[in-house]
């Protein structure tokens, strides 16, 4: 089986480089067909590699002196930070000398890198950002989630088009349900945008499109790939974030608040573990920026080793499957 060359920012993240070199550790581990660029400081991701075992002959370091940070304008620093982790580790990846980025560093500042560096697969108007989300039974995957704050009708079209591909090769879902975000199902409702994106989706003949979805109805699976605009999609999953890790907060003090519940905690603690564990973000590693002629996956900035190391699992799987070339079969048309 060929090899997955995936480069990882290793000074990406509040928890950089701890997390991020420990997470590309386990997933070579993990993997016979997967090679890793660490890019960072040289000494500084030697230090850390020190505490590990590992094949080394499938863990390279590429050197990188600057570091970007999530106070920085996002365009100005790729423009002028050329020897940063993002920069350099986005450049490999253009040069085809690594199928993928994997970085929890400045989210501006890898989605204009994948824009400007990357670049765009032929026919792609604007990447999105696809992120998925639990679901009842599921995960689903929405698009845009933050790249992209305003966007055009055609935009909407190709997110669901590559939304569609994503889900349909990456989760294994045939013919995927593909619904907009909009204030009610019914067809005179929405803004400008929804209104005249939705005649252009119904004519769309390689996706499945339902239809639109009301928030409320995205946790129940009402659809497999939700489409919307960046703005709309990232306010949805931070209210998404937001509202689980409250709830999960939630249930782990009652079940703690008496002996009695505590009682019934260990009795339950097993399938309780199961069912939180598909609210746990870090389950599906990271956001995949969909139509660059490379793969760039953007994780948590406060992302552990476990997402680290299921984000470079997503990118084996990417490149198996071989994603960037059906979305460039699809849109380059």
């Amino acid at each position: 089986m060929e090899k997955t060359v995936v480069v990882v920012d290793a000074m990406g993240g509040d928890l950089a480089p701890v997390e991020p070199i420990k997470g590309a550790i386990d997933a070579v581990n993990q993997n016979k067909n997967l090679g890793v660029i660490l890019v960072g400081p040289e000494d500084v991701i030697q230090a850390e590699l020190k505490k590990y075992s590992y094949p080394e002959n499938r863990i390279k370091i590429e050197p990188a002196s600057e570091v970007i940070t999530t106070e920085e304008s996002p365009v100005a620093a790729i423009r002028s930070k050329k020897d940063s982790s993002i920069v350099v580790g986005q450049k490999l990846v253009k040069e085809k000398k690594a199928d993928a980025f994997v970085s929890g560093g400045s989210t501006g500042a890898v989605l204009a890198g994948g824009m400007f560096v990357v670049g765009r697969i032929k026919g792609v108007e604007r990447p999105p950002l696809g992120t998925l989300i639990p679901v009842k039974g599921g995960v689903a995957l929405l698009a845009d989630s933050g790249a992209n704050v305003d966007t055009r009708p055609s935009h909407l079209v190709q997110f669901a088009r590559m939304g569609s591909i994503y889900m349909e090769h990456i989760i294994g879902i045939t013919k995927p349900r593909v619904a907009i975000v909009n204030v009610g199902v019914e067809e005179e409702k929405g803004n400008a945008l929804v209104k005249e994106t939705l005649p252009l989706l119904k004519e769309c003949k390689d996706i499945n499109f339902i239809g639109s979805i009301e928030a409320r109805e995205i946790p129940h699976a009402g659809a497999d790939v939700i489409i919307c605009d960046g703005f709309v999609g990232n306010v949805i999953l931070k209210l998404y974030e937001g509202v689980a890790s409250v709830l999960l907060s939630e249930i782990k003090g009652s079940l703690m608040s008496s002996l009695k519940t505590k009682i019934g905690a260990l009795l339950i603690k097993k399938s309780l573990k199961e069912t939180l564990k598909t609210f746990d973000a870090t389950e599906y590693g990271g956001a995949p920026m969909l139509g660059l002629n490379g793969l760039v996956v953007k994780v948590h900035g406060s992302a552990k080793a476990k997402e680290v190391t299921n984000a470079l699992n997503q990118c084996i799987a990417f490149k198996e499957q071989k994603i960037a070339e059906k979305i460039g079969e699809s849109l380059g048309k």
